[in-house]
């Protein structure tokens, strides 16, 4: 603020000077003097004309170190910041070097115990690598196994279901050996089986002629059948149960039987079928079909539990297949029946598989135990022994040795440093170009908080931690200065960063990506809800980009460190947050300490209920009326020329708190009482003062109540130097009445500056239309838009916008938006009529 105010006194000051010096030179040419006076004016001319001059440069260095088109001296602050904090690892540089050519012969001053740290890390990398690995069981191939064993058990319960049940008939009658022969014997087998039974009835005479023709042949064929021992037991048995009762019961369980033999037969096809489709099946080789009901739930149980107890013990890769059958095969010796042993085996075989996976992280814990355990190997290194001989390479030990005594000549690598130098001047220029071409216009301290935000980055490498301050600076810078500086300054430091500094290129990219995500967001949100919204994104952000790389990394090198590549990203995630968290915590005292304002601040300074602007409302309700209506003009006009909407509304909520040094000099206050500029003051010199005044009270009412230079610029600059013309044309009257008078117009112009943004020209314009607008009443939009037209033209024409940068052609779409914001207001409304 002394800055501005030094600005101005300049400003005024050079201004008073040139006005003399065109007085002078006119009274030397124009009125007629003697010679004398003509000598003694033109040396006061000359004179004068050489203080403007020296007034001038004054100004100009002034101006141009407020405006910020000279910055040699941050440019070179930057410059020198940068690449020392870039190239500090070339301050100390040892000037011989592993593998050069010894300068001359060097012997050790002392004796010492030196360690060999080349053999230390052999023997640890050796006791590291002996280390057994540490076995972990896949919990994944497990589910796999038990998925397969499941689905073959299913396939032969599906087989089975066709059966029914087994045995089917009294054991003590028919034994299950005679049953499973009745359930699976030929066609022909079992017809001459009938045949051989129905012969030893008592009664065959229903038999016809030519029953008992086949009859005989059946005869032939099962006197050979006899000689199987399987027949020859069922039909015994068959006779047997006939002895002992009825040709009725015989008859049924003949007929059983023959149920049962159809079952069995669909059975039989079922796994024909199975064995067809899948040829690699493990009941081709053993037949499912003539195990009981009861051995085979022995043998699933028995199956699930040996594969239960064997997954347990775990699988290793590599061993060898009679391993695991022996080991199969003594489990199920001990569960299943031993007729269903061979079933079990094979099925087992054929789903059991390595489940054993090495355990990396623990693998690597106890390797790291044992390197850690290897004693560093000592040399003894007497005194006058050789270290290295002239014209010799120095090796690893050797320059060991050189660095104990220290007798490795360290120098800055000045080579480096200077190429350092040069890419650091090249960032900075290209950055000094950029913001030239920006519509941010920057002063020497926020050139300074740019260069002290860039400069954490690389801080933080340089500290030893990989989690730096990207996320931080983007938000930051983003929320300051906008998209496009921010997203530059995070390009520039990707760019510099792995020119001298270790950085993954896993880190640098996350780092990146996250810092130009808060760079591109941050000016676009309005909380600070919305803030740790996308501080959340940003840490997703770059913990995200992180894994992916560093996957698809790990996937071309052909390892997969799944567990540490999570754990970093997470770790990059976490750190990004903190932070963001530490950027919004600085965020209000860096506004504060540099004068800054971004959306959030503007908003908060918008709020009706900061103590200034309450009490505006309470003491100058008139004013802030006018205040409120000035808002909504000008902030329709800045979301029109897309300005800075909520710098314009805050502006112009603060424009006129200066009305409240004397509210009722000021006729929108004075709610139809007496004029004081015509009842007590009627002086209108004294009134302009009276006007003026509220410019200067509300500097420093701004001042005291800590309000940032860009909403304090709205207060001087919505006036500008336009004339206060109502008070102006009383005084020339009075001058007309009183020729003893005379009217000096710089007493009746306010001091100024002109707008110097695009967005204060709309709240002067704003202002100058607003009580215009405000005394229409019965008259139409396009009558409105001439008159707006012409009060416009007016400032246009009194040069009080050539410093906005707002063009002739913005005016004219200015006037429109008022008319339109003027006739929402003053809409027609319904006459409703009166009641009776």
């Amino acid at each position: 603020m002394k800055t501005q105010q030094f600005f101005l006194s300049v400003t005024q000051k050079l201004i008073e000077w040139r006005q003399h010096y065109k007085e002078l030179r006119h009274q030397f040419y124009v009125f007629d003097k003697n010679e004398t006076d003509k000598h003694q004016t033109l040396s006061l001319a000359r004179s004068t004309k050489k203080t403007v001059k020296r007034e001038h440069r004054v100004y100009t260095v002034v101006l141009s170190c407020l405006n910020g088109k000279r910055s040699p001296v941050i440019f070179a602050i930057a410059v020198l910041s940068l690449t020392g904090v870039l190239g500090q690892k070339l301050y100390n540089q040892p000037q011989l070097q592993i593998g050069a050519i010894a300068p001359q012969t060097i012997r050790a001053p002392e004796e010492a115990r030196i360690e060999d740290k080349k053999k230390t890390e052999e023997q640890r990398k050796a006791a590291s690598t002996s280390s057994a690995p540490v076995l972990m069981v896949n919990p994944q191939i497990n589910e796999e196994i038990y998925q397969n064993l499941q689905q073959i058990l299913s396939e032969g319960n599906s087989i089975r279901s066709s059966l029914g049940a087994f045995p089917f008939f009294d054991t003590f009658i028919l034994s299950v050996s005679t049953q499973r022969y009745l359930r699976s014997c030929s066609h022909w087998e079992w017809q001459a089986l009938l045949i051989a039974v129905n012969n030893n009835k008592k009664h065959k005479q229903g038999l016809s002629h030519k029953e008992h023709r086949n009859l005989g042949t059946e005869d032939l064929k099962a006197n050979n059948l006899f000689q199987n021992p399987d027949f020859a037991q069922a039909v015994q048995e068959l006779e047997t149960y006939h002895l002992s009762t009825s040709d009725q019961n015989l008859s049924s369980l003949i007929a059983q039987i023959i149920k049962v033999r159809q079952g069995y037969a669909q059975a039989n096809t079922k796994l024909s079928d199975l064995i067809g489709a899948k040829p690699e099946t493990v009941y081709e080789a053993v037949s499912l079909l003539d195990i009981s009901d009861d051995d085979w739930a022995k043998t699933q149980a028995g199956i699930q539990q040996t594969a239960r107890k064997i997954l347990t013990q775990g699988i290793p890769s590599g061993l060898p297949p009679y391993i695991i059958k022996d080991a199969v095969t003594l489990h199920v010796q001990t569960i299943v029946p031993k007729e269903t042993e061979p079933l079990a085996i094979g099925l087992l075989l054929a789903v059991l598989k390595p489940n054993l996976q090495t355990d990396k992280l623990r693998t690597q814990l106890i390797a790291a135990r044992a390197a850690a355990g290897v004693k560093p190997v000592m040399v003894t290194v007497r005194k006058g022994e050789l270290i290295v001989r002239r014209g010799e390479k120095i090796t690893a030990f050797d320059f060991e040795v050189l660095e104990h005594y220290h007798l490795i000549r360290r120098e800055i690598n000045w080579q480096r440093l200077i190429q350092v130098g040069i890419a650091v001047t090249a960032a900075v220029s290209f950055f000094a170009l950029l913001e030239r071409r920006s519509r941010c216009k920057l002063r020497q301290s926020d050139r300074l908080l740019i260069l002290l935000l860039t400069l954490s980055t690389p801080l933080a490498i340089v500290l030893g931690t990989p989690h730096t301050t990207w996320s931080a600076v983007g938000l930051l810078l983003g929320s300051f200065y906008g998209p496009r500086l921010g997203i530059a300054v995070i390009g520039l430091l990707s760019i510099l960063l792995p020119i001298s500094l270790d950085i993954s290129k896993a880190s640098l990219l996350a780092g990146t990506a996250a810092g130009i995500l808060g760079s591109c967001m941050a000016q676009k949100l309005h909380s600070r809800e919305e803030l740790a919204l996308l501080s959340v994104a940003i840490a997703l952000t770059q913990g995200g980009v992180y894994l992916v790389l560093r996957l698809l990394l790990s996937a071309a090198l052909g390892v997969f460190p799944y567990y540490t590549v999570i754990q970093n990203a997470v770790l990059f995630a976490l750190s990004s947050l903190a932070w963001s968290i530490v950027a919004l915590g600085l965020s209000p005292y860096l506004e504060k300490l540099f004068d800054l304002v971004t959306s959030i601040r503007l908003s908060e300074l918008a709020n009706p209920n900061r103590p200034l602007l309450k009490k505006l409302a309470t003491e100058t309700p008139g004013t802030f009326q006018h205040t409120l209506l000035v808002a909504t003009l000008a902030e329709a006009a800045a979301k029109s020329l897309k300005c800075n909407v909520e710098l314009v509304r805050a502006g112009a909520l603060y424009h006129d708190i200066g009305k409240m040094h004397d509210p009722m000099a000021f006729i929108e206050n004075q709610m139809g009482e007496p004029n004081k500029h015509d009842t007590e003051i009627k002086d209108p010199w004294k009134s302009a003062e009276v006007i003026k005044k509220h410019v200067s009270e509300g500097l420093v009412m701004a001042r005291k109540h800590s309000l940032p230079s860009l909403i304090q610029a709205f207060i001087p600059e919505h006036q500008g130097t336009t004339q206060i013309a109502y008070f102006y044309h009383q005084a020339q009257q009075m001058v007309q009445a009183d020729p003893s008078l005379t009217v000096d117009e710089a007493d009746f112009r306010y001091e100024g500056p002109i707008p110097q943004s695009r967005e204060t020209g709309i709240v002067m314009l704003a202002d100058s239309c607003e009580a215009a607008l405000r005394s229409l009443k019965e008259v139409s939009p396009e009558q409105a838009l001439v008159m707006l037209n012409n009060i416009l033209r007016a400032k246009w024409q009194d040069k009080q916008l050539e410093a906005s940068g707002l063009t002739r052609e913005e005016m004219s779409q200015i006037a429109e938006i008022f008319v339109q914001v003027w006739q929402q207001f003053h809409h027609k409304r319904i006459a409703y009529p009166k009641s009776k």
